[in-house]
């Protein structure tokens, strides 16, 4: 390799890398709150500022609690969803397949980026 070419993988890197920590760093401002659906359609919102418990119907229950949300429990056979970490950044969801349940989280302010960059 030629010098030319370790200074331009060197800006790379260190371009990916500026763009990581901003990714990892930012703050995802506005209020934020956790929407259910159930087969598609809508079920509740919730503020994601105040703990609560949630039960979906018969068959999910979802807790809300330091900012974050998880599902608690679920009479699905792979529990999947119950296993998932909790959520609490825009875009995040949760999705119990089986029932077809999916809990997203969802903020007031626009993060800038398109669905493909989420």
């Amino acid at each position: 390799m030629k010098k030319n070419d370790l200074i331009l993988a060197a800006a790379v890197i260190a371009a990916a890398a500026v763009i990581l920590a901003f990714q990892f760093f930012r703050q995802d401002g506005g209020e934020k709150h956790v929407v259910v659906t159930v087969d598609g359609e809508l079920s509740g919102t919730y503020d994601l500022t105040k703990d609560q418990t949630v039960d979906i119907g018969e068959t999910n229950r979802l807790i809300i609690e330091n900012e974050t949300a998880r599902m608690e429990w679920a009479d699905c056979p792979d529990q999947i969803c119950v296993n998932h970490k909790a959520v609490d950044k825009n875009g995040e969801s949760i999705i119990c397949l089986p029932n077809k349940v999916v809990v997203s989280v969802e903020s007031s302010q626009d993060s800038g980026l398109d669905g493909v960059a989420q």
